[in-house]
């Protein structure tokens, strides 16, 4: 049995015991003609029986009618579900779950800092990576499933075949034009070729490029060379000294021609992407042969397959590298959080924004929730858990009634006695 039926059962039998016992008393004290003391028992059992009736009429009709008389204003608790229903989702929202009361209690908590504080400990930021490696884990044993494949495969083709590759690729452009960014990358295309230029590899293939052109295209009169592979060498570094020098030029100067030239080509041919239809249908097509080619989707299949493989075998390793990571990660977070006053500022100021945003659709939410709750309950079984709440404290209201109504009575008694 539930212990508080059994409480309650308990409470029930004793103020039950105590008002029969009053009307015991009140009948052996009436019987002795109320002489002497058996006069102040029986004025002590008259009232307490009195307010041990009258506690138990107004618990009872609490929660049903007494005796199962259908008396108005009886079975409150039963008749009023919708309306305690209404009120207590009421309290709840304007009380419990005010704007005012959400972001004072969110200040006083500091959850930024509390967060800093959990995540810092060893033992959180290890629990927190095993449940992300848990859900990893899940997620991958559920990707693997052949049906949910299939309709990734699906998706994910569908929507290649549908993403425009000429006109994001030619936003990419715009955006990279954008405070001449691209010049950027013009600049470092030159970096690095001037660096490889400066290498002794770079000049030793120049020279035997020089070399093998001079004998392949002009045999006679390269036979006419004495010390052909000094003569290539030195060839090789004029050469990369004029590149380099050409480079250094264009790097000192931010409107040289080359750079002029650099931009007319990636400005027309972001604007070729965007309009020309020629330039479309061929990237398209090439788009859709790698998309439908099978060797390509099978090395792509292969290297997930793989990945996916390793990364399950880790995962369910006792000591797995990827949880490490993800730990190491959490407790590095709650030291940046600890360290960073204003990054815990900032968090905390989110939340409260958060909670400002959408406090209205939780009041209402939670609100609603507890009112078709309580309206859904049964009405005997609604309340039947409210009188195993609260029904064995009422139950010290029938006892103390019993008690005080028979002290009542006996002061009642001596003031008829003083006054007769």
């Amino acid at each position: 049995m539930d212990d508080r039926k059994r409480l309650l059962n308990r409470n029930k039998t004793i103020a039950t015991g105590l008002m029969i016992g009053a009307a015991m008393l009140f009948v052996v004290a009436r019987s002795h003609k109320g002489h002497g003391a058996w006069e102040w028992l029986a004025a002590f059992a008259e009232a307490a029986m009195v307010g041990a009736l009258a506690d138990w009429f107004a618990v009872v009709a609490l929660f049903r009618h007494p005796m199962g008389v259908p008396i108005p204003h009886t079975a409150i608790i039963k008749n009023k579900k919708a309306v305690i229903a209404g009120n207590l989702a009421g309290f709840i929202r304007d009380k419990f779950l005010a704007e005012e009361t959400l972001i004072a209690r969110l200040r006083e908590y500091n959850p930024a800092g509390h967060l800093a504080v959990y995540l810092m400990s060893k033992e959180h930021a290890d629990g927190v990576a095993k449940g992300l490696t848990r859900v990893l884990a899940d997620t991958l044993d559920f990707i693997d499933d052949e049906r949910v494949q299939q309709l990734l495969r699906a998706a994910l083709g569908n929507r290649l075949e549908n993403f425009d590759l000429s006109a994001s690729a030619g936003a990419m452009l715009d955006v990279l034009r954008k405070d001449n960014r691209h010049q950027i990358v013009l600049d470092d295309l030159l970096h690095r070729c001037a660096a490889w230029l400066a290498t002794p590899e770079a000049q030793t293939r120049l020279a035997d490029a020089i070399e093998n052109m001079c004998t392949k295209e002009y045999p006679l009169l390269s036979a006419f060379i004495p010390k052909r592979d000094q003569f290539a060498k030195g060839v090789g570094e004029k050469v990369t000294n004029r590149l380099n020098a050409l480079i250094q030029e264009i790097d000192a100067d931010p409107c040289h021609e080359v750079r002029y030239k650099f931009d007319t080509a990636v400005t027309d041919f972001s604007a070729r992407l965007k309009s020309d239809p020629a330039l479309r249908d061929r990237i398209e097509s090439i788009k859709r042969e790698v998309v439908h080619n099978q060797s390509i989707a099978d090395y792509a299949k292969n290297i997930g397959n793989d990945l996916k493989i390793w990364l399950s075998d880790d995962l369910h390793q006792p000591h797995s590298k990827v949880q490490e990571k993800i730990s190491a990660a959490v407790a590095g977070l709650g030291t940046t959080l600890s360290r960073k006053r204003g990054l815990r500022e900032s968090l905390n100021e989110h939340l409260e924004t958060l909670v400002m945003h959408y406090g209205d659709s939780l009041r209402r939410a939670v609100s609603g929730h507890i009112t078709d709750t309580m309206q859904q309950w049964e009405s005997d079984d609604y309340t039947s858990e409210i009188e195993l709440s609260i029904g064995s404290d009422l139950q010290f209201i029938r006892m103390n009634g019993t008690l005080v109504g028979g002290v009542i009575g006996l002061l009642l008694h001596a003031v008829a006695l003083l006054l007769a």
